[in-house]
């Protein structure tokens, strides 16, 4: 019986994902605010909330990290991440300084402690790369001269993020310095160790992947992800890390081939964890905390657009694009929800993930449309300030006229 209504309620899920997500497609949107709410509706203090599938949506939502993590990682091969970090390092250290800090800010005003802030710094710190992608491919963007740029910024994010979760991994399991540093050396140690390899060997390892038989190259790469995902959760390292690291070990058409046949995997289960982190989030948590997600999401909207702006004019591009890679990196999603989730499971700050949860929601939403109309609402600003200035000045009629 149990199994039965297990069977019920995941399938129901499953449909219901399926269904929203078609919904999203038809208004060009991004579908995770609707996955968001999904799990709002059916999770504490929602409309019907679950029961017997929560232990296995929990599993699948899991996955869905490592699978988001491992996909990241199978877009940059260990030498394009190397020339990044050396063309466009400043740029990085910009964007966090200008998207970081508000986070922080936000966290110690409301009370909550340094490990909150450092969580919440995370929280408004990352872009969210999937719906980045989506809304250029959507604009016809993708060929723009400031595109690089804007993955240039993406990418610096996310090998930040190699660094980034260890030290949220030791802070939340309440570690102490010296365990915490431990957790942190050893993480950068195995970055640096697989980034070594991957440059040095990276064609024997995706030779010793590869397969030409579809099914057994998909069972392989999901074994060794999995598998080293466990290896750096026992290790107290982010599960997420080491998919991370995976991603980026494998190149060429053995990354190509993981990539394709792993897309739907990842979609589903991605779709999975978004649910679970609404159904651990109570509906009435949310509105105490909208009015304070609302200002910070206005802030680092701003702080967003002027992280692009800055990083586009080093680059050399013209003034629109300029404003149009600022608008580009506004929205925030998967990345900033695997954050606060990892503060919500160990139980630092009630109010965190209620605030990450409508802070997403404004952002994936306000995202598309920044993306959409900063470049041309700055082109009428300018225009209309340059006009003002041009204006001849009207003469003072004088005593002998």
């Amino acid at each position: 019986m149990h199994s039965a209504v297990l069977l019920i309620e995941f399938g129901s899920i499953i449909l219901g994902l399926g269904l929203l997500g078609r919904f999203a497609a038809r208004f060009s949107l991004s579908p995770i605010p609707l996955y968001l709410l999904a799990g709002l509706a059916f999770g504490e203090g929602g409309l019907l909330p679950l029961g017997a599938s929560e232990e296995f949506v929990a599993t699948g939502a899991e996955i869905g990290v490592i699978l988001l993590l491992l996909m990241l990682g199978l877009e940059y091969s260990a030498g394009d991440l190397v020339t990044n970090l050396k063309a466009h390092y400043p740029s990085g250290l910009v964007d966090a300084a200008l998207n970081a800090l508000p986070g922080a800010a936000a966290a110690l005003l409301l009370g909550w402690g340094p490990v909150a802030a450092v969580v919440l710094a995370g929280v408004t710190w990352i872009s969210s790369s999937g719906v980045i992608a989506k809304v250029l491919g959507d604009l016809g963007r993708v060929g723009n001269r400031e595109t690089p740029v804007i993955l240039s910024v993406l990418v610096l994010e996310d090998l930040a993020m190699a660094v980034y979760l260890p030290i949220v991994t030791a802070l939340v399991a309440g570690a102490g310095l010296l365990a915490g540093s431990l957790t942190l050396a050893i993480a950068l140690g195995a970055a640096g160790l697989v980034l070594f390899v991957a440059v040095r060997y990276g064609r024997l390892i995706s030779r010793f992947v590869s397969s030409d038989d579809p099914e057994k190259l998909l069972l392989v790469v999901l074994g060794l992800t999995i598998l080293v995902a466990g290896v750096a959760q026992q290790l107290q390292v982010s599960a997420a890390v080491g998919a991370f690291l995976v991603g980026i070990a494998l190149s060429g058409e053995v990354a190509e081939g993981a990539h394709t046949l792993l897309s739907p995997l990842r979609d589903l289960f991605a779709a999975v964890f978004f649910v679970f982190f609404g159904l651990h989030t109570d509906p009435a948590s949310i509105p105490p905390v909208l009015l304070p997600a609302l200002a910070l999401a206005l802030v680092t909207a701003g702080t967003k657009i002027a992280t692009g702006y800055w990083a586009a004019r080093r680059a050399g591009i013209s003034e629109k694009g300029r404003w149009r890679a600022g608008g580009a990196l506004v929205a925030r999603g998967e990345f900033s929800i695997v954050i606060a989730g990892l503060a919500v499971g160990a139980g630092i700050e009630p109010s965190l993930g209620p605030l990450a949860t409508a802070y997403v929601l404004i952002l994936v939403v306000l995202g598309p449309l920044t993306a959409r109309y900063t470049e041309p609402l700055a082109s009428r600003w300018a225009g209309h300030f340059r006009t003002r200035q041009e204006e001849p000045a009207v003469r003072e009629p004088s005593v002998i006229d």
